[in-house]
């Protein structure tokens, strides 16, 4: 997606994908894995069907946030707000985004899928 400034762009949680948050606030994403080679590695490796992604603390706490209207920017002064020492907060959850991003656990509004 070309955008002039990554602070702009918002995120928002790919519907295929549910999440569980626990008592302590960590969060678990469960990402279901489909088609042929996932069935064969399934049935013939013992793969599960269902892989659950346990978040940190930092990353349950940006996933909780992400509500599809918040930019970035708006998330980085939430999460400084939480973790005001956090060393290096904005390139973190801009990284962060990236790597769920990438793995097509958000997408950005307005993105072409």
């Amino acid at each position: 997606m070309k955008n002039n400034n990554y602070l702009d762009l918002i995120p928002v949680k790919n519907p295929d994908y549910d999440f569980t948050t626990d008592e302590n606030g960590i969060v678990t994403v469960n990402k279901e894995w489909t088609g042929f080679y996932n069935k064969i590695a399934q049935r013939f490796f013992k793969k599960p069907r269902v892989s659950q992604i346990k978040l940190d603390k930092e990353g349950s706490f940006i996933w909780l946030n992400i509500d599809g209207e918040r930019n970035v920017h708006e998330i980085s002064k939430i999460l400084l707000e939480h973790e005001p020492n956090m060393e290096k907060a904005l390139s973190r959850l801009i990284k962060f985004l990236e790597i769920l991003h990438d793995h097509k656990f958000i997408t950005w509004k307005g993105e072409n899928k």
